[in-house]
């Protein structure tokens, strides 16, 4: 059974979905953390939230993570607490507008938040596994807002390493943004312990590295060279069997194309293959057959 290393925090469902996938095909995934997230901008946030959509003349809503969830969870739940659980609005005022979600993940975090706190929350959840990059996440908004001439304004939370993909696409065709930034990420300074203790645990046979962002990718490379064999792309064969003798010699699989081309293009790493959709499911298939045709 090969080990695949997955760059990035098992989610508190049980059992995580990415886990789930590759321990059903066969593999023995370990998930280790690589990101500090820091919420900011609560203040600012909250009051949006309290003002309505319709008093900031917004159309909707762009939720770019899961990230972006806790944020607004935050500062919703910040607002009732200020209330005392009063009801002081109208709590369909969030309702009227469609939220635009990147991504699966971040889709099922927004229903996960409608249930836990009605108050604040939205209710119409666009987007999804067809939303997961943000070319297609652009297409999907612009094919769904109305064209007939009425307000296009979208309130866009973002991090703080969002790519200008999104924000290009759509304000070039009409649709103004709003962007607030809501969180900051950094690697996470616990790292490098955490994946020596995973190898020391885990023994030896690993097959698979895999990214799930570029914001990762620069900081946790350097450190994945000290234990593993990066395929580069024009490393020969031979050599990399030569350093495998000390290291883990391994593959690389990314999340989507975004993260693809960042490892190819920056880090000059050799990526073996990449999920067709940003989904456990497909992931998790890319790397089987890959092994299978291999």
């Amino acid at each position: 059974m090969s080990n695949v290393l997955l760059l990035r925090a098992a989610t508190q469902d049980n059992p995580d979905r990415y886990e789930d996938a590759f321990r059903s095909r066969g593999y023995h995934p370990i998930s280790v953390p690589v990101l500090e997230t820091v919420i900011v901008g609560r203040e600012e946030l909250a009051r949006r939230l309290s003002i309505g959509p319709e008093n900031q003349s917004l159309s909707g809503v762009i939720i770019t993570s899961q990230r972006a969830v806790e944020a607004w969870s935050e500062a919703a739940r910040s607002l009732i607490i200020a209330e005392n659980d009063t009801l002081l609005k109208d709590e369909s005022d969030w309702w009227s507008v469609p939220f635009y979600a990147v991504g699966e993940a971040t889709s099922v975090a927004l229903r996960d938040l409608c249930e836990k706190i009605p108050l604040y929350s939205p209710r119409d959840i666009r987007g999804g596994s067809e939303t997961g990059t943000a070319e297609r996440l652009a297409a999907f908004i612009l094919k769904d807002l109305p064209s007939d001439g009425t307000n296009r304004k979208l309130l866009y939370l973002t991090g703080d390493k969002n790519r200008d993909t999104l924000p290009k696409l759509l304000e070039s065709a009409g649709v103004a943004l709003d962007p607030l930034q809501v969180y900051a990420t950094k690697g996470s300074s616990t790292f490098p312990h955490d994946l020596s203790l995973a190898l020391q645990r885990e023994g030896f046979s690993w097959g698979w590295v895999v990214y799930f962002a570029p914001s990762v990718a620069e900081f946790v490379t350097p450190v994945l060279r000290n234990h593993f064999v990066l395929p580069t792309v024009n490393s020969s064969t031979e050599k990399r069997g030569q350093l495998a003798e000390h290291h883990h010699l391994v593959k690389v699989a990314t999340i989507g194309p975004t993260t693809e081309s960042f490892l190819k293009q920056i880090l000059k790493l050799s990526v073996a293959v990449t999920a067709r959709n940003p989904k456990a499911d497909d992931l998790a298939d890319a790397v089987l057959q890959h092994d299978e045709a291999e």
